[in-house]
């Protein structure tokens, strides 16, 4: 058994591309990169110093913009590496499981986020009178404890099933970050089993999430429809829209990698771009434009920085 795990470093091959776009796929992430932790770093603060925006819509979208910080901090770095280096980037075992479980974790625990994010608007649209009460502090406090617990326990699961595999064979990585399927394909045993358990667990998860954020919005729309003021409508549909479409982007790859049957290498890594990406970047942009407190607060806190530098 010994002799069968001698894997102890892994490359990661990163994207699929020809060699003359090294510098401008580098710099177009790097950038992308760049805005992501800015633009998620200015949502946490401006909600933070605005005591307006202290609701609990705000609270869950500042778990949503930390994880989104955190979740492009665990790929994309990596990524760039791959990029500069013509031969992979070079991942020891522990990292390598590291990253795994850190990607794994922020994405389960966004996933019951989202979740948790669609329930708030179902009770703030379907049940105003009763929001205030039903949503308290120690309401949000303990879902979003449980969001977070939920993403790791799921995370865990995932990371000792894989890694308890033997890895004595190749050790290149055929993407750009550790990931289950790309890594499961490297393993030195029978895989099928431990493909079957995470198939079925993500399948489970992401399902029955996007199950209740369904059903919250079929009870969403059913509520809107009986607002008899189109004004009223347009409001309560404008602050669900923004949710629907980061839901849309966060899910809809994530399906097409870890659902569907069979995995097509050079695929899956130019998907999965799309969630570990452009997902986090999307976020705050959605986020900002669509609502306007938070262009107001956007606006209130660029002034006084701009007075505070001015003094």
């Amino acid at each position: 058994m010994t002799n069968m795990s001698l894997v102890t470093t892994f490359i990661l091959l990163g994207l699929p591309h020809a060699p003359e776009l090294d510098t401008l796929l580098f710099g177009i992430f790097l950038v992308i990169y760049v805005l992501t932790v800015v633009g998620n770093l200015l949502i946490l603060l401006v909600i933070i110093v605005n005591p307006h925006l202290h609701t609990p819509v705000y609270y869950f979208l500042t778990n949503l913009s930390f994880i989104d910080m955190w979740y492009s901090t665990v790929t994309t770095p990596k990524m760039l590496i791959t990029l500069v280096s013509p031969e992979g980037s070079p991942i020891s075992f522990p990292s390598c499981v590291a990253q795994f479980y850190s990607f794994h974790f922020l994405g389960s625990t966004e996933c019951f986020l989202y979740t948790v994010m669609a329930y708030d608007r179902f009770l703030a649209i379907s049940h105003p009178l009763r929001y205030a009460s039903m949503m308290s502090g120690r309401t949000c406090a303990i879902l979003a404890t449980t969001t977070w617990l939920s993403g790791s326990v799921h995370s865990a699961a995932q990371t000792t099933l894989t890694f308890r595999l033997p890895f004595c064979g190749p050790n290149q990585i055929q993407h750009y970050i550790c990931d289950a399927p790309a890594i499961l394909k490297l393993a030195c045993a029978d895989t099928s089993t431990v493909e079957m358990v995470i198939f079925v667990s993500i399948g489970v998860v992401a399902s029955g999430c996007f199950l209740l954020i369904v059903l919250s919005y079929m009870s969403i729309v059913h509520s809107i429809l009986k607002i008899r003021m189109p004004e009223g409508r347009w409001r309560a549909f404008q602050t669900c829209t923004s949710h629907c479409t980061v839901v849309l982007c966060f899910f809809g790859p994530g399906v097409f990698i870890y659902l569907r049957p069979g995995s097509k290498e050079v695929v899956d890594r130019i998907v999965a771009v799309f969630y570990t990406v452009m997902t986090p970047l999307l976020n705050p942009m959605i986020y900002t434009l669509w609502n306007k407190e938070v262009k107001k607060a956007l606006l209130k806190f660029k002034d006084k920085v701009v007075y505070s530098q001015s003094k």
